[in-house]
């Protein structure tokens, strides 16, 4: 890779890790880029980090600065992720009583109306319905056509046993990505399973249950890596929510067969964490935000631990752009 044309130094691809309600402190991070005079090109991102990554692709794509991604993520009402069906919400602080039956029928605990819901109206008031809105035109571009866009977000086909790249891989369903919603696929992404209900997706080849992105890829930082031999036009950089490795992390006690499935799940998305932490030219573009001390699934979440969140992304990222060199990296990541 190669630094960026003058003037345009300050142009990067952006890649945001997965994390549940830890992923508050991606748009802390982001609005700390931003102010930094900072834009992205391209957006991919899986479960926490798609839905952050669609809320700044339609801030961009409305001309409305970046750094509204934090009075955004502080509009986000997280208790209520925690969407029980009807009989669930009759029952109010009983509700759980009926966690197993919705687990058993519908193999998720809650519906994911509100994520949905919530998402979908935020990007019509920027002015983004589908991924037809979120065209990204140029012609430089190692990618094909067909995956000119500027948001990508990540999930996982149970039936098909595959990682799905939205809206790249709708053709192979058979659908249109332009007429794609971003807000069905981000809903898809950030399915975290047995907590949501998965989502299902008709095709041409059938029905597919799709889950959250981080069960396959959780940080997909090569997504935007040139493979055609030539030299990137800007840098990747990426947002990861996880403590540095041998930091002490929360404990939580496991009670009951519930509370262990919850347990497997975030448990399998933690350990995925590390899959390129061994990767020096990885970890050098990825600025790491300590999140220690909140469980991915902590919807409970108080405003203040949420403004923690937020302030620990932007700390993180002005420590980053200390030491950041985009050419000392690249000679890094040519050696490698």
């Amino acid at each position: 890779m190669t630094s960026a044309p003058a003037g345009d130094d300050l142009v990067a691809d952006l890649v945001l890790e997965a994390g549940g309600v830890k992923g508050i402190a991606i748009s802390g991070a982001v609005s700390t880029l931003a102010r930094q005079g900072y834009t992205f090109r391209r957006i991919a991102g899986t479960s926490a980090g798609a839905i952050t990554g669609a809320v700044l692709a339609a801030l961009q794509h409305a001309g409305e600065p970046l750094e509204r991604g934090e009075d955004v993520a502080r509009s986000l009402k997280y208790a209520r992720f925690r969407d029980r069906g009807t009989i669930g919400r009759l029952l109010g602080p009983l509700g759980w009583l009926v966690d197993g039956f919705s687990l058993a029928l519908d193999s998720g605990i809650y519906e994911g109306a509100y994520l949905h819901d919530w998402l979908l109206g935020v990007l019509a008031d920027l002015g983004v319905s589908t991924f037809g809105d979120l065209r990204e035109h140029d012609a430089a571009s190692a990618l094909p056509p067909e995956h000119a866009y500027r948001l990508v977000v990540f999930a996982s086909d149970l039936s098909q046993q595959r990682l799905v790249r939205l809206p790249w891989d709708y053709p192979d369903y058979g659908l249109d990505p332009d007429e794609m919603r971003v807000a069905d696929a981000v809903r898809a992404s950030a399915s975290i399973p047995f907590f949501f209900e998965p989502v299902t997706m008709r095709g041409s080849r059938g029905v597919s249950t799709l889950v959250d992105g981080a069960l396959l890829s959780n940080y997909p930082i090569a997504v935007f890596d040139r493979t055609d031999g030539l030299p990137a036009r800007w840098p990747t950089l990426g947002v990861r929510v996880t403590s540095v490795i041998g930091d002490p992390t929360i404990v939580e006690p496991v009670d009951g067969p519930l509370s262990l499935a919850l347990a497997l799940v975030e448990t399998a998305l933690t350990a995925c964490q590390s899959q390129y932490i061994d990767n020096p030219a990885n970890v050098a573009r990825s600025i790491f935000v300590d999140t220690s001390g909140i469980a991915s699934t902590d919807f409970g979440i108080t405003p203040d631990q949420r403004d923690q969140l937020l302030e620990a992304g932007s700390r993180a990222t002005e420590r980053f752009l200390r030491d950041w060199d985009f050419a000392h990296w690249q000679q890094q990541w040519d050696e490698s």
